[in-house]
């Protein structure tokens, strides 16, 4: 397979490295508070050391200490890699899949976590589907206390290949890195994570892979992705930077998409997250963030200012009407928050 654009190269496994079903690769960054809740959940469901890597790849943190937590949790059974020096998500993510040893790789946060059953429901997926690149399931979203905020909609009401994945995932992204495992080798053959998306990468590698192989979709909420005031994608926000980061991952996408639909989800997506982004610029003005509001309001019709798109914005002031009081604004405009790829 020949791939338009360059992307890291990912090597394969040494021939004479023993291969396990699994690598679970979860990578930290001054997020410790959080990483005894990621540990937990997958030591309870891990089965035996032969048979799945776990590892946690530091990205250098400078306010915390997750190697104590991993000596503490692991108790021997977890590794842990710290890199020299800060390299941002994206080039620990590619870390993560260059140290990785299984023939199935799952990148966890280390302040995300899955539920009971996640490895069986997606070792389930693999054994019926050998040929799927990948397999995902639905996402929660947490809040700081560990408290659910939403559950991501239901995409089909069966577990089984996604046949119209990719023009889904074209136009919005619906899949939290959390919430997905990968096959190594499809991360051989099509790249690792782009280091330009340093935001939305996590989207352009699930629309990659979509592109060139099945997805298999597992309907029940199995994988936590949480949110809190501290995470790399809250500064973002504020400058609009995370609108500016999704806007080049549409351009990149455009080198692979198949030509037969590649116009059509390209301004989809753009007319899509320039509207999501006018609802966050409101969702922020009436916080009276203006700084944020207007940067969100900014790059968003960098995006798209197309007569839809602006049509769109006119028919949501006219829905939320200008007398809605401060509080019935933000539960309005709150479901909007579960839009944007998240690759921090």
């Amino acid at each position: 397979m020949s791939m338009p654009l360059s992307f890291p190269s990912i090597a394969p496994v040494p021939s004479h490295v023993h291969r396990p079903r699994w690598s679970v690769m979860i990578p930290t960054y001054n997020c410790a508070e959080y990483l005894k809740h990621t540990l937990h959940s997958v030591l309870q469901q891990a089965p035996a050391p032969q048979e799945m890597q776990i590892e946690v790849v530091d990205d250098h943190s400078t306010q915390d200490d997750p190697e104590a937590i991993v000596r503490e949790m692991g108790q021997g059974r977890v590794s842990f890699y710290r890199q020299p020096q800060n390299g941002g998500a994206i080039h620990n993510f590619n870390t993560c899949i260059q140290r990785s040893t299984g023939q199935l790789l799952h990148i966890l946060h280390g302040d995300d976590k899955v539920l009971p059953g996640f490895y069986a429901a997606m070792e389930r997926a693999f054994r019926q589907e050998p040929t799927i690149g990948a397999a995902f399931c639905r996402p929660i979203y947490l809040d700081e206390a560990d408290k659910q905020r939403f559950v991501y909609q239901l995409e089909q009401p069966e577990a089984g290949i996604m046949p119209q994945l990719l023009q889904r995932l074209g136009k919005v992204c619906m899949i939290q890195t959390p919430a997905i495992v990968v096959q190594r080798e499809v991360y051989e053959t099509i790249g690792g994570f782009h280091p330009e998306l340093f935001h939305a990468g996590d989207w352009e590698m699930w629309k990659r892979i979509a592109s060139y192989y099945p997805v298999w979709y597992e309907p029940e909420p199995l994988a936590c992705y949480r949110t809190h005031a501290s995470c790399h994608t809250s500064g973002l926000v504020r400058s609009g930077a995370n609108i500016a980061n999704t806007r080049r991952a549409i351009e990149i996408s455009q080198s692979y998409l198949p030509a037969s639909i590649c116009e059509l989800i390209t301004a989809e997506a753009k007319e899509f997250y320039a509207l999501y982004a006018f609802e966050s610029a409101c969702w922020y003005f009436v916080r009276r963030d203006f700084q944020t509001a207007s940067a969100q309001l900014r790059e968003g019709l960098k995006c798209s200012h197309s007569l839809k798109t602006l049509a769109n914005m006119s028919r949501f002031i006219g829905a939320i009407g200008i007398r809605r009081s401060r509080k019935t604004l933000s539960t309005l405009l709150k479901p909007a928050s579960g839009c944007l790829p998240q690759a921090d």
